[in-house]
């Protein structure tokens, strides 16, 4: 019997418009200034990142929908790094624009239920909180720096 999956949700709300909160997603020197500084995208459909979201697992994954502005998916790809699988881990980030800026949310799903994966679980939830966090700080520093 496969493992039952359980998920996480991040949103934050962020004082920009949609395309610089697209832009720090998707530009790799932004990426490695709020994600991690090793991490690597190439945004597009087919595409890849790479990032050690919680600072201690390098993750790598296939970028199966990027809709410019609105929509990011991640795939990961199996990593010798992580406990086995049945379930696919998945990251998908979706851009809202809003009163005075622009939401992101990002919804993780597929972590395996099983004890051995609670450990990792623990560090994809705080480490993506922390850095959606970091985001926030970079977009809304260089907004107020501008003036916007």
């Amino acid at each position: 019997m496969k493992d039952k999956t359980r998920g996480y949700a991040v949103r934050i709300d962020l004082a920009a418009d949609v395309q610089a909160v697209w832009r720090a997603l998707t530009e790799p020197t932004l990426l490695a200034t709020w994600c991690s500084p090793k991490a690597e995208i190439r945004a597009r459909a087919g595409g890849l990142f790479r990032a050690c979201v919680d600072r201690v697992t390098e993750l790598e994954a296939h970028i199966d929908v990027c809709e410019p502005e609105r929509r990011l998916r991640l795939i990961y790809l199996p990593s010798s790094a992580l406990p086995p699988a049945d379930s696919a881990l998945i990251d998908d980030f979706i851009l809202e624009p809003a009163r005075g800026g622009t939401i992101l949310r990002l919804l993780g799903s597929g972590v395996p239920g099983s004890p051995e994966w609670d450990a990792q679980y623990l560090r994809l939830r705080t480490g993506w909180q922390a850095a959606m966090s970091r985001l926030k700080a970079l977009i809304e520093g260089a907004a107020r720096r501008e003036g916007t």
